[in-house]
């Protein structure tokens, strides 16, 4: 389908508020298995969403998505848990709510990236469901590092600092990834990437305004100081520029599991970035 009859559908307008709902709407059914209903103006609310639209939308998205795994962590504390313990369950959730779809993709990119042969070989791994030893000891890192941090920043900030730290990381990190589909082709011709469209300029820094003040908001209302913003830029964008120049040198683009993979490393460089700061 074109754009041009994408656009002229009723239920999608090109801007307004209808179109926000309506991005946002999809971005939370594509990203979480959160139960969106369809909106009263909505023709298809089983429609995959048009990333060349939608991408102004997914920092307030990723935040969505995180928030309930924030609550857990303030209510886990407020029971007298301590915060290891706490931030387990916070990230459980978060992965719960989320389906797990960034974490599979980083699992895959370890596969595929650490494994030996040519592009193709790299990219068939990545597309094979199963988890191989790489991707398992990947995983498994990234999910022991969330915690740790998340906990570290309870421990020295207080759990309202830890709090607003998950869900503004979880926001930012999901805009910060798309700089890879903004900047790479599709490393396949078919696929998930390639069928997404591309990303917009103007929408991915609409997206970026969203995210920095969504960030700044949050950080520094739970007592994070407006050096922790930058120096959190500043991490996550060095970051993803590395996780370009791989991509691009071991597969001649991007694909959907690199842009997550992207997302759950960024995310990490987001929260060590603010545990640097805080004063032990």
């Amino acid at each position: 389908m074109s754009e041009e009859s994408t656009d002229s559908e009723p239920d999608r307008p090109e801007s307004g508020p209808r179109a926000l709902a309506l991005d946002l709407a999809r971005a939370l059914r594509f990203f979480s298995r959160l139960p969106v209903p369809a909106l009263p103006f909505e023709r298809d609310p089983h429609a995959l969403p048009d990333f060349s639209r939608m991408t102004r939308m997914l920092p307030l998205a990723g935040a969505l998505i995180a928030l309930p795994g924030a609550l857990v962590l303030l209510a886990a504390t407020a029971l007298g848990l301590p915060a290891t313990p706490a931030a387990t369950l916070a990230v459980a959730i978060t992965l719960i709510v989320s389906g797990g779809l960034h974490e599979d993709g980083l699992a895959d990119c370890c596969d595929a990236l650490g494994a030996r042969g040519d592009r193709d070989r790299r990219l068939a791994i990545m597309k094979d469901s199963a988890i191989g030893s790489f991707g398992a000891a990947g995983l498994t890192l990234v999910l022991i590092m969330r915690v740790s941090l998340v906990a570290g920043i309870a421990d020295l900030a207080g759990i309202a600092a830890a709090a607003a730290a998950l869900v503004g990381m979880a926001g930012l990190s999901r805009w910060i990834a798309l700089w890879l589909m903004l900047r790479l082709p599709p490393a396949r011709k078919s696929g998930a990437s390639a069928s997404a469209g591309r990303v917009r300029e103007r929408d991915f820094v609409i997206a970026g305004v969203i995210a920095v003040v969504l960030a700044a908001l949050l950080l520094l209302g739970a007592g994070h100081g407006l050096f922790a913003i930058l120096l959190v830029l500043l991490l996550a964008g060095t970051i993803v520029a590395l996780c370009q120049i791989l991509a691009h040198r071991l597969i001649g683009g991007q694909t959907g599991d690199v842009i997550g993979a992207t997302q759950q490393l960024s995310e990490i460089a987001a929260l060590t970035a603010l545990l640097i700061l805080i004063p032990a």
